[in-house]
């Protein structure tokens, strides 16, 4: 009797221990087996959906971002942003941009950026003892030190702040817009060079056993159209624009390779989370971009403008080979992101994003009963329940009903039908507008509205005929 005793002793002991460890992790037993990842997130700009092989491209060639794709899982239906500075806002904050108010670009020395009562991802990952950099484009906000990235959560910080800038001289409008720890930096070379080696350094100095969030921002692939002219070779029988900007996502793959590589040689690869996207549709589809067989671009929010070629990757965790359809948003990065790394998700303002780890790892449904596609303004939004999209333009948000009523016209969508959003379905489904409208009355309920000093900027930059 005495010796079963021991032996319930001991295992009582070890079930405690696991329990507890379990606790430690964030209260699930799966949670115990995987170790924090380190986490890399690579985000392209302007990529079109069908503009990497790894989403069927045939017409260029992306050798490293396939492998990588791979190994994990491509995301077939996974939203952004139409614009540039919302995304990254998203991204940013894990809400849609009706709570951040970025629904437009921020550009250098408007009055105005990501608003400084926002938790950044960065924020949530260094509290939570990782090592954090941001290395490419900001796009927040500059116009107070308070809205630069080493005040938002990075550790480290080097490359633009803002886009559209010379991939060689590295001018905006004529002003510098190269920085290190957010101060002006005069290194010299083509842009997607140098934030690839710096990413290189940075990776091999990081502490051994330290965690890292690197945030990877390129500015590739947005205009101008700007590339060493070795990259264009393979792609001469395309025309100049497309063949330059072919030319151009070669160099950015080239790149990632490299950071790949990098992080093999510092052998940190099994252990680091992977993810891949676009920050809007391609511009100018057909003309330098491609997103088929989505509708239309950047800027809109029909499926081109806001559903974007992805994959995550995470060897042993999130299994390879597979297309995951499932709608998410990336908003929804930053709770998964956060849980994953044992850190806190208690804040002041409400999280719009969800756990998508189980969509990425077990073949779960999308966490999301309908999906907010917020366009350019509170005016100009969308909504996604299964295969159903609404479109409303000129929409009045209930929480600013005091504005003005503008005309509205009404666009409905079976996308498992009709992913390219050709057939205008509104008239007759009448009762699947009213059931959706209902649902984006909900998701807008509380929308802000776009903030003064972006409206001024823009009226401002409209009257004097300010480039982009």
């Amino acid at each position: 009797m005495g010796f079963m005793k021991k032996i319930i002793l001991r295992f009582t002991k070890q079930v405690s221990l696991f329990l507890l460890g379990a606790v430690a992790w964030g209260g699930s037993v799966q949670s115990v087996a995987a170790p924090r990842p380190n986490i890399l997130y690579i985000l392209a700009d302007d990529l079109g959906y069908n503009d990497a092989g790894f989403m069927g491209s045939e017409e260029i060639h992306t050798p490293n971002l396939d492998r990588i794709a791979r190994q994990g899982a491509v995301l077939t239906s996974f939203y952004v942003q139409p614009l540039c500075s919302p995304t990254r806002a998203s991204l940013m904050t894990g809400r849609y941009v009706c709570h951040t108010g970025v629904y437009t670009v921020v550009r250098p020395h408007a009055p105005w950026g990501l608003p400084l009562e926002e938790r950044t991802l960065a924020e949530a990952l260094r509290e939570a003892g990782y090592t954090t950099a941001i290395i490419g484009k900001w796009h927040l906000g500059e116009f107070q030190k308070a809205y630069l990235p080493t005040r938002r959560g990075f550790d480290h910080q080097y490359g633009h702040w803002f886009g559209a800038l010379d991939y060689f001289t590295h001018l905006r409008n004529g002003e510098l817009d190269w920085h290190r720890d957010d101060q002006i930096c005069y290194d010299k070379g083509y842009t997607t060079h140098l934030l690839a080696k710096e990413a290189c350094r940075w990776i091999q100095e990081i502490p051994k056993g330290k965690p890292f969030f690197l945030y990877l921002p390129f500015n590739a692939v947005h205009s101008p159209l700007q590339v060493p002219p070795e990259y264009t070779k393979p792609y001469q029988n395309l025309p100049k624009a497309r063949r330059t900007y072919a030319g151009m996502v070669a160099a950015m793959d080239e790149a990632i390779g490299q950071v790949i590589d990098a992080l093999e040689k510092k052998g940190v690869l099994n252990n680091t989370l992977i993810i891949f996207s676009s920050d809007n549709g391609g511009p100018r589809p057909g003309k330098w971009t491609s997103n088929k067989p989505l509708r239309a671009g950047k800027g809109t929010i029909y499926e081109g403008g806001v559903r974007v070629c992805a994959f995550a990757t995470w060897p042993g965790h999130i299994p390879s080979g597979k297309k995951i359809d499932e709608p998410i948003h990336i908003i929804d990065w930053y709770p998964t992101l956060i849980k994953l790394a044992g850190g806190s998700l208690k804040q002041k303002l409400p999280i719009d994003g969800r756990d998508i780890w189980p969509v990425l790892t077990k073949g779960a449904r999308s966490p999301h009963e309908a999906l907010l596609l917020c366009g350019t303004s509170p005016n100009q939004v969308a909504v996604r329940k299964g295969d159903w999209k609404l479109l409303v333009y000129g929409y009045t948000p209930p929480s600013l009903k005091g504005q003005r009523p503008l005309k509205e016209r009404v666009e409905l969508y079976h996308l498992a039908t009709d992913i390219g959003e050709r057939k205008n379905l509104a008239s007759r489904y009448p009762e699947k507008v009213r059931e959706l409208r209902q649902e984006l009355d909900r998701l807008m309920k509380d929308a802000v509205p776009m903030p003064a000093g972006a409206k001024a900027h823009l009226k401002q930059r409209s009257r004097s005929g300010s480039k982009k």
